[in-house]
């Protein structure tokens, strides 16, 4: 616990701030700024870390993928086989694009037709294949443009759509990203060779070998709306001259005070580039930013396929301008010309064809990019993933702000591609919540989990927090408070003490013991996941009497969250048979597929319960601030005091339950005995 209220005391610095209206602008004379040793050994340790992350992932996707038959990547969800192909036509640059629908299995006798799970998601690689024997390059590379539901664009690397398309027998394999790694490993690369200009500079800052400079502003800005350390943290981005570091637990407004801060920006600058880990992050950003009114233009691969966040993608955008339908026109003119030069047995006619499909592919291209650079000359706000901020469209662009949301959820070296790119660095997250996904244990024992913004939080002594949430009853909230950030945080006098408006069982934190119970966990033998389905029956119990309690209209929103894929799956298919359930609006996932959710009671099945006390999981301590920062008017967690309470962080929380909140045994609803 050290590390975090080392984190947190550096967090809670002070902030002098003061309003300035000018551009900050770099020194107009760089100097040259050569790397320390100190500084160049860790960024170089950092680039042989990324190559065992790299050989581990690859591993596991032979592992997982390579070696399996179609059958079983089918069932697992890394194949869609067979396809109908719905749609194609040509995309930005030299490429075409695919559209599939893959068909589903018929549903068993007196159920509803569901999507299976899939692997699929936005900026996958993928490859679409076909089947069909005999035919010329059976298998084109792509990337996942977005998936909607049984429906998947897919972008392909290539100028010209595949000539069996039309054949059937036509399937999509999940590839392994290799240019996710090219991206970070050329990052690195460049900045540990940078010997001047900003980039130099930034990397000295934020290497700790050099203090960040802010702005005086002799006026500070006063957001309406915002609260105190909102509006300190707004000041705080817009004085940096270098780099600015926010830190938002949870339900503290990052997003909302990082929006307004962008808006100010954007007053002062031409562009700012706003980035995220993920497309889902980056689609949520674009839609916020959007709705203040502001001209975003959202580059890459998308989560989402719905106006919100389509209106604002470069390809939509495109699209809809009056030049588009001629620039098509000339791209499907062009690979025509190459079909017909294919087929063509004369040397001569060939180079004839071949000759003309590349005049009209250089025309259409020559007018795309004069249009795309028109769009994004007048874009205020660029949105992408920190990998999509090295597409081709970025690739000359420099931005004087770059901004990284949930930074703490960014690898580094994925984190330091936008970096390449500014002048000045904006970072935010909360590295207490859901740390960045590393595959190796070698490489995570090596560090290669500890993001940036953790360093910075470290090195940076002038940094804000966010104090005050606008989610969580103050009970749900006081053990992360006091956990993970030195209770520096308070409950707005808005949810400070909202409660479900039932009589009974209405306490906002409650703690039910399945301790001998006999409530054993089971292991999924093939995935080796866990699963407790007594533990489930309790949440069950629990939820019969709450619905007994709420009008069907009345009802509060639910999400049930456990830290393991099997035990979600098991509750899902219990749920889907059990009639007084089904009806009820219940959200059930992971923890990691819920962070950034909210709903007003959140379950929380911790699974473990074993002789060994064994707890896997639920060891990642920040996985758990996560799962008990959800709830605004009641957290329910059920679990196993005996297998758990060995450990100091849950011997605490259960503490914690029995002093402020309710705690209760499972034996009150294995008896079908109400809760206190």
């Amino acid at each position: 616990m050290a590390q975090f209220s080392r984190i947190v005391e550096l967090s809670c610095s002070k902030l002098v701030c003061q309003k300035s209206r000018r551009h900050y602008c770099p020194a107009l004379i760089l100097q040259t700024m050569e790397i320390s040793e100190q500084g160049r050994a860790e960024l170089t340790r950092l680039l042989e870390v990324l190559k065992i992350e790299k050989q581990e992932d690859f591993e596991q996707h032979r592992r997982m993928v390579l070696n399996l038959p179609l059958a079983q990547r089918r069932e697992k969800g890394y194949t869609w086989y067979p396809v109908q192909v719905v749609g194609k036509g040509f995309t930005i640059g030299d490429r075409a694009f695919v559209t599939v629908e893959r068909a589903l299995p018929p549903p068993a006798e007196g159920h509803e037709q569901k999507a299976s799970e899939h692997q699929f998601r936005g900026g996958k690689m993928v490859s679409l294949f076909s089947l069909q024997p005999n035919v010329h390059r059976p298998e084109y590379s792509g990337t996942v443009y977005f998936v909607d539901k049984n429906r998947m664009k897919i972008v392909l690397n290539a100028k010209d759509l595949p000539d069996w398309l039309g054949l059937g027998q036509v399937g999509v394999n999940i590839e392994f990203d290799e240019r996710t790694y090219v991206e970070m490993e050329k990052a690195l690369v460049q900045v540990l060779n940078a010997k001047k200009g900003r980039l130099a500079e930034l990397r000295a800052v934020l290497l700790g070998e050099k203090e960040p400079v802010f702005t005086d502003m002799n006026h500070p800005v006063s957001v309406e709306g915002l609260n105190d350390s909102q509006n300190a943290a707004v000041n705080e981005m817009l004085a940096a001259r270098d780099v600015a570091v926010v830190h938002g637990p949870p339900g503290t407004g990052k997003t909302t005070t990082l929006v307004q801060a962008v808006k100010l920006i954007c007053e002062t600058e031409p562009t700012v580039l706003v980035c995220a880990p993920s497309n889902t992050a980056a689609d949520l950003l674009t839609e916020r930013l959007a709705e203040e009114g502001l001209n975003v233009v959202r580059i890459g691969n998308i989560s989402r396929v719905d106006e919100a966040i389509l209106s604002h993608t470069l390809e939509v955008q495109l699209a809809q301008h009056p030049e588009s339908k001629h620039i098509k026109k000339v791209k499907v003119q062009a690979a025509e010309a190459r079909r017909l030069a294919r087929k063509r047995a004369g040397r001569e006619e060939r180079k004839r064809f071949f000759q003309e499909a590349g005049e009209l592919s250089a025309w259409a291209n020559q007018l795309e990019d004069r249009l795309i650079e028109q769009m994004l000359d007048g874009a205020q706000v660029i949105t992408c993933t920190l990998v999509g901020a090295a597409h081709p469209l970025l690739e000359r662009r420099k931005f004087r702000t770059v901004v990284i949301d949930e930074a703490a959820q960014a690898l580094e070296p994925a984190t330091w591609i936008p970096i390449t790119k500014a002048s000045r660095l904006v970072l935010t997250g909360d590295p207490f919540q859901l740390p960045p996904t590393v595959k190796s244990i070698e490489a995570q024992r090596q560090g290669l989990a500890v993001t940036l913004i953790e360093k910075c939080l470290q090195r940076i002594g002038r940094t804000s927090l966010l104090r005050v949430q606008y989610r969580m009853h103050e009970l749900i909230m006081g053990f992360s408070n006091q956990v993970f950030y030195n209770n520096a945080l308070q409950a707005d006098a808005s949810v400070r003490d909202h409660r479900l408006p039932i009589p009974n069982n209405n306490q906002p934190l409650i703690f039910i013991d399945t301790a001998g119970c006999g409530f054993e966990e089971k292991v999924q033998e093939l995935y080796q996941s866990r699963y407790n389905p007594e533990e489930f029956l309790i949440v069950c119990e629990h939820l019969y009497q709450m619905a007994t309690q709420f009008a069907e209209a009345a009802f509060p929103s639910v999400a049930i969250i456990s830290p393991y894929r099997e035990q979600v799956q098991w509750m899902q298919s219990v749920v889907a048979e059990d009639a007084q359930l089904a009806g009820l609006p219940l959200t059930i996932n992971t923890i990691d597929g819920f962070q950034g959710q909210e709903r007003d009671v959140v379950y929380l099945s911790l699974v473990r319960s074993n002789a060994k006390n064994e707890i896997g999981f639920l060891s990642d301590y920040r996985r758990m601030n996560v799962a008990m920062t959800r709830a605004r008017k009641q957290l329910i967690v059920v679990g196993d005091s005996g297998t758990i309470g060995g450990y100091r962080f849950y011997e605490d929380f259960l503490n914690y339950c029995e002093q402020h909140g309710d705690y209760q045994s499972a034996w009150l609803y294995m008896k079908g005995e109400k809760g206190a």
